[in-house]
């Protein structure tokens, strides 16, 4: 597609960037719709966030995506989040442009939710009257955990930082807790045999830490194979290396594992719905999907 003074800007920031495969993604589905935009990323050093959404409006760029380990520092410098639960989760990884008037600047959403749900969909997992285990309370384990409270019968959020942990599972708990009954329960990640001692249950678990990511392939963020007996379905959000360890783990003790390849795919598409107000249709999805999977593998 020829870039011209009509051509639309989006971009993604983040830091580090240079690994981002959503300009492919954005660019096939683009020229799948013909749309005249183009992706851009673009690597924000530390301390220059403020200046880098205030550029970006000057620039006319037109959304955004964003990435670590900017989902929850960029929040003061919108003029909205109009979704209560992206309020809540206190995270954002898609900024629109205030089309408003008297605005100038970026509302955010989050898509990594919806995008982490339309995967679990597609994939057939349900997490209705199950036991979820949560490896992190970062952004996008705060995220996941979110989600799943909304849904599963009981949600374990484990993590290296046992307050992080009780700190998030408390907000949740304090907005989301059902009939007084907590949804959350927050654990140190050293203390995950409490789940299994005794317990015949056999558990959802969603990898949400950069552990094992590429490449540090061969790190897993439990190595306890008796851990790994109790995992029926696990989710790994790494999509690099294709396999993960831990995904590894979860299918050599008889359980099913995926990998975060669907929830980037998924988040990226609701956010270019978003952007241009259009709907991005099945055969589409399809062949972005195949074509990241054959980039990763």
């Amino acid at each position: 597609m020829q870039v011209n003074g009509k051509t639309k800007v989006y971009g993604i920031i983040g830091n580090p960037i240079e690994h981002t495969m959503s300009p492919l993604m954005h660019g096939m589905i683009a020229d799948a719709l013909g749309i005249d935009m183009v992706y851009v990323p673009f690597h924000v050093a530390q301390g220059q966030l403020e200046a880098a959404i205030k550029g970006a409006c000057a620039l006319n760029i037109q959304g955004m995506n964003v990435t670590v380990p900017y989902k929850s520092a960029v929040i003061p410098y919108l003029t909205d989040i109009p979704v209560a639960r992206t309020k809540e989760i206190g995270a954002v990884n898609t900024l629109v442009r205030d089309a408003r008037d008297d605005r100038q600047g970026f509302i955010g959403y989050n898509t990594d939710l919806s995008g982490l749900w339309r995967a679990i969909q597609s994939d057939g997992v349900s997490l209705g009257d199950e036991e979820v285990i949560v490896l992190g309370a970062g952004g996008v384990g705060r995220a996941v955990a979110y989600m799943c409270a909304g849904s599963a019968k009981k949600v374990y959020l484990l993590n290296r930082d046992r307050a992080k942990a009780d700190a998030v599972a408390l907000e949740i708990n304090s907005k989301l807790g059902r009939y007084g009954q907590d949804c959350v329960s927050a654990l140190a990640l050293c203390d995950y045999r409490n789940l299994l001692t005794g317990s015949e249950n056999r558990y959802i678990v969603l990898q949400c830490t950069s552990v094992g990511l590429a490449p540090n392939v061969d790190d897993v963020v439990i190595d306890d194979g008796d851990f790994y007996h109790y995992v029926k379905c696990g989710y790994d959000l790494i999509y690099t290396p294709w396999e993960t360890t831990f995904m590894k783990r979860v299918k050599s003790n008889g359980g099913v594992a995926y990998n975060g390849l669907k929830m980037l795919l998924y988040q990226g598409i609701d956010a270019f719905e978003l952007w241009n107000g259009c709907k991005v249709t099945k055969d589409i999805v399809d062949k972005v999907y195949q074509k990241l999977c054959e980039k990763v593998r």
